[in-house]
């Protein structure tokens, strides 16, 4: 068996052996045949007459440069010698997006502004104001001091640090606003991202919102950007504007305010002006601990100035301003006197079922077409606002549920003219400024009379004439004593007429069309 396998190795070798020979010989074969062509063609081109002789048909002719059009080179210089096809894209610009421009006041002449001297009235001539606040006053419209302007501005325009008691509706926001612009008008400085020259505290974000849109309008001819800080609103966007702009003025309340400060997108320790609106509203929301760890952060009271109001001022109040402040001046107007001057008060006398009908042929009778009525819970305002839409008057409803970015669109609807009758809580009792409210309802008394006088300051803002009406039934005439106690002088009280106690007619139930599509799916061929 072995012999068998060892005669196939042999043979197997043999033929190896065989195809190596001759593919050598296959190889010599090619290279003669190639050397005796050679040597023919050089006798052939010897024989032709004029032609030189070739030393070697193996000679490398010099490289010369390609002049097809489809080369690298020659595709990349007719690219660029072409012009290129204009896009209609806009081109995109890097970097931060810039501060839009302030608009100039060039072209306004000071002398076109001219109000004339009243007995008893400081206009804002008779302070040392910079021309382009002037502007923007004379654009507004202001041409007298209110009672606590006039105080105010003498004191805070010298740089001394006061204590305002007011309400809402005479003005000290335009006050302290116009001290601040007047400040950093007078020391421009570069101001470092993060870092605050201003810091204005509020309670609410609807007061935060009014004060950012009233420094806006008149510091709109200053190169001072104003930044609003308040919750309820996309953390992030705001904190994109924080690191996008120069932060001249904050203001913020307080609990999102130190959400900033403690990851360091804000800075206080270079604040120069510190402002505290609505004082006696933030000790109300146990917002004074948060007020202090940000007062903490600030200069000292004696390397600040500092500005602080509140609507009545107690022991408690006054504690805390004689912390925060450094020889104040006060200021104090009385809150009845407002009240009295500014708004014509009206008092009915009603059962609870005749509340709401009462409330409905008021509107519809007077033809009223910008009011706003107050309630105490948040169920009570949702259900009147319901009623009033299902009776045909345009109406939305804005209280603590409501979402902010629903709130913002709900207000600018009013302040618009597109919606007539806005339903509201106390939670817009306080900060909100809508001009031109003819009408203020109280649909339930307040249980406390500061309440009172800041739900009617919604009408007669700043020397303007309004209407307040009130609805008084058993189960809240009992505060009627506080509140006359509180303005310093008596109500009257009257009974409705019976046109005005006529049921309405029943409401329309208001249902939201079905615009969702049902879906549908093809039939599929069945064989049958």
């Amino acid at each position: 068996m072995w012999k068998l396998a060892l005669n196939i190795f042999r043979k197997l070798r043999d033929k190896l052996k065989g195809k190596g020979k001759s593919k050598t010989a296959d190889k010599k074969t090619s290279q003669n045949n190639d050397s005796s062509w050679e040597k023919r063609r050089k006798e052939l081109l010897a024989q032709a007459p004029g032609s030189a002789p070739i030393k070697s048909a193996k000679k490398k002719l010099p490289k010369t440069k390609s002049t097809r059009p489809d080369s690298k080179k020659s595709t990349r210089e007719n690219s660029k010698n072409q012009a290129r096809p204009q896009s209609t894209r806009k081109p995109v610009k890097k970097g931060p997006v810039p501060v839009p421009k302030k608009e100039k006041s060039l072209e306004w002449n000071p002398a076109e502004f001219k109000v004339e001297p009243a007995e008893g009235k400081k206009r804002f001539h008779d302070f040392n104001l910079s021309s382009e606040l002037m502007h923007a006053i004379s654009d507004l419209g202001f041409h007298y001091c209110t009672p606590i302007q006039s105080e105010l501005l003498s004191h805070t325009l010298a740089g001394k640090d006061a204590i305002g008691q007011a309400q809402t509706g005479t003005g000290k926001t335009a006050a302290f606003l116009i001290s601040i612009f007047t400040k950093l008008g007078e020391n421009p400085v570069k101001n470092k991202i993060g870092f605050a020259r201003v810091l204005i505290i509020a309670p609410t974000r609807e007061l935060v919102m009014q004060i950012s849109n009233d420094a806006k309008l008149l510091g709109k001819y200053l190169d001072i950007n104003v930044i609003s800080v308040f919750g309820g609103m996309d953390y992030q966007k705001q904190k994109n504007v924080l690191n996008k702009y120069p932060a001249d003025i904050i203001v913020a309340t307080p609990g999102r305010l130190l959400d900033f400060c403690e990851k360091d997108d804000i800075n206080l320790s270079k604040a120069e002006v510190l402002v505290l609106d609505e004082a006696d509203r933030m000790l109300d929301m146990g917002f004074i601990p948060d007020v202090k760890r940000i007062i903490r952060k600030l200069p000292k009271r004696e390397n600040r100035q500092t500005m602080f109001f509140s609507a009545t001022i107690n022991q408690d109040i006054r504690n805390l301003s004689n912390q925060w402040t450094e020889n104040p001046e006060q200021v104090s107007i009385d809150p009845g006197e407002i009240a009295v001057k500014s708004v014509e008060q009206k008092f009915y006398l009603v059962s609870n079922e005749e509340r709401y009908p009462l409330l409905y042929n008021l509107i519809k009778n007077e033809k009223l077409e910008r009011v706003m009525v107050f309630c105490n819970r948040k169920d009570e305002a949702t259900l009147i606002g319901n009623r009033l839409i299902g009776n045909g008057i345009e109406a939305k409803v804005i209280s603590g549920d409501v979402d902010q970015r629903k709130r913002i669109n709900v207000l600018n609807a009013f302040k618009e003219g597109k919606i007539k009758v806005l339903v509201a809580t106390d939670v817009a009792g306080r900060g909100i400024h809508i001009e031109g409210v003819s009408h203020v309802v109280n649909y339930t008394l307040p249980e406390d009379p500061e309440d009172y006088v800041h739900r009617i300051g919604r009408t007669g803002r700043a020397g303007a004439s309004g209407i307040s009406i009130s609805f008084a039934s058993e189960d809240d005439s009992f505060t009627l004593p506080a509140i006359e106690k509180f303005i310093g002088h008596k109500l009257n009280y009257i009974h409705p007429d019976a046109k005005l106690l006529v049921s309405p007619p029943p409401p329309v139930k208001v249902t939201k069309p079905n615009t969702v599509k049902k879906r549908t799916y093809p039939q599929k061929n069945r064989r049958r």
